[in-house]
């Protein structure tokens, strides 16, 4: 890397949701400090399924200034409060992963040990009722409330979220350049890349370069040969269809994970259609039976299903040299909790906090490749608990699956969890404390003990706690409107089209 060499020109190859997420940020937040380019061809189409999405994107938004209704309308978005499996612990088996919080913590423990507790004494409520997230998702209904007390996220069209961050990316001073990269052309004395070379001999120079060409990573691995550990030994799926169709009734206010012999389907409702497509494992299913599957399970097609074909795994490099690997060219877990946006800006706001200031530092490099092979590893073991930990033995994919070795980091989250209902977050890890529980027992994990504090209270006391907890979940959910009245009303949605 040349370290003489300080970082005026950017320039960030490829669009889609992650070239626009970065240019965006990078424009607004940077100004006209950088001179800032972004190259993409309209001949070469994204994956733009990304439109389910977790609630720091909403955060994200706001660090931009960006207006929710506005964004609403222009990525005809809808509210998530969470995701609703189907068929994972076992055929006919649903529940609920939410985005709040259940009941109310103690200093030294989760409420799930005062649950748990209240089970061993009788008490027969199921611990969805003590989520005000989850039960309003099951019931279809959403609003904002008071300080902030609703957690959420977005169901977004992300062809049409990347065309509104690009206006923005636009507005602040971004700079679009149409064309194919033909070659990268890298620097003879440092190894770095000193330009992207489009069609037509033209010539993108650059000091810092970020790659968001996706599975590809033309920059990241075309180029630099930075490197690819593969997952594939944990994550078998490897292939997905997906389609865009008509609603089959209101949107509701989550995803729908819908788990079948060799992998799942996805449903994502949005203001204006439906997102849905199928994951599978190409050794369990074959293309044309998946196909089959999906277009079976969907509403009017409103174009033409397309393939995707992916393999779970991480660069072992997202920062090398003087190139930053963004999105799908970074590392890919699967579709499944909708993390792929949420590692995007995780790398954009990490790499505005490490924009070097004249020189590239290797120590910056080497701490954010650090912390985003963290993020995607923590990702990676959420995501294997939901083929791990499973009573499904009905298909060669699902006896595969609960048989696979999985990481130590895992194995000892689910250990700990079983034997004392704890779990125990990391490092600012994403999925916070009542994620796991919630997924973990919604897979048919059960904790053999509970702390010892939830048994300091007395019958009456813990009746009383329990009754309040579920009592304010049920008033305050009875006050919400439903989910789509309410989108129509806030960014101005038009009533949905039904099959």
């Amino acid at each position: 890397m040349n370290e003489d060499k300080p970082v005026r020109r950017i320039v960030i190859a490829g669009g889609g949701t992650a070239g626009w997420m970065m240019a965006a940020a990078i424009a607004r937040t940077m100004g006209h400090t950088v001179d800032l380019t972004l190259v993409e061809s309209e001949a070469i189409g994204t994956i733009g399924v990304g439109e389910s999405t977790i609630p720091p994107l909403v955060n994200f938004n706001r660090i931009l200034g960006i207006p929710e209704p506005e964004f609403m309308r222009a990525a005809q978005a809808t509210f998530k409060l969470g995701i609703l499996f189907d068929n994972w612990k076992h055929d006919g088996h649903s529940y609920f992963h939410s985005f709040g919080l259940s009941g109310k913590d103690h200093w030294s423990a989760g409420f799930q040990h005062f649950w748990l507790h209240g089970k061993a004494r009788g008490h027969a409520q199921s611990y969805d009722d003590y989520c005000v997230e989850l039960v309003a998702g099951l019931q279809g209904k959403f609003a904002h409330l008071p300080e902030e007390r609703m957690n959420y996220a977005y169901h977004v069209d992300a062809t049409l979220y990347g065309r509104f961050l690009r206006k923005l990316a636009e507005a602040d001073g971004a700079r679009r350049v149409e064309g194919k990269i033909a070659r990268v052309e890298l620097d003879s004395e440092s190894g770095d890349i000193a330009a992207l070379l489009l069609d037509g001999d033209r010539r993108i120079e650059g000091d810092m370069f970020v790659d968001c060409t996706g599975f590809r990573g033309l920059l990241i691995d075309g180029a630099l040969h930075a490197g690819f550990e593969d997952w594939g030994h944990w994550l078998p799926n490897d292939s997905a269809i997906a389609v865009q169709s008509d609603h089959l009734g209101p949107p509701m206010p989550y995803t729908q994970a819908i788990a079948h012999d060799a992998g799942w389907q996805w449903r994502i409702p949005l203001q204006h259609r439906m997102g849905a497509g199928i994951v599978y494992s190409s050794g369990y299913l074959s293309r044309d039976a998946a196909y089959e599957r999906l277009m079976s399970s969907v509403g009017t097609p409103r174009i033409e299903p397309f393939d995707i074909k992916f393999r779970g795994g991480v660069r072992r490099k997202q920062w090398f040299r003087n190139c930053v690997a963004v999105g799908l060219a970074g590392g890919f877990v699967e579709p499944l909790e909708a993390t792929t946006v949420h590692l995007i800006q995780r790398a954009v706001l990490r790499f505005i906090r490490m924009m070097p200031n004249g020189r590239v530092s290797e120590c910056d490099a080497a701490e954010f490749n650090d912390q985003q092979r963290l993020d995607i590893e923590q990702i990676r073991d959420f995501v294997i608990l939901h083929y791990k930990a499973t009573n499904r033995r009905d298909s060669p994919f699902w006896r595969h699956v609960a048989n696979m070795p999985i990481p130590a980091s895992l194995e000892q989250k689910i250990e700990l969890f079983r034997e004392t209902g704890r779990v125990f977050r990391k490092n600012e890890e994403l999925f916070a404390e009542n994620s796991w529980v919630q997924v973990m027992m919604g897979q048919g994990i059960e904790p053999q003990s509970y702390h010892p504090i939830a048994e300091k209270l007395r019958d009456d006391e813990l009746d009383r706690l329990l009754q309040m907890l579920r009592d304010n979940v049920t008033s305050t959910v009875a006050t919400l409107p439903e989910h789509h009245a309410y989108v129509a009303r806030y960014c101005g949605a038009e009533a949905p089209a039904t099959a």
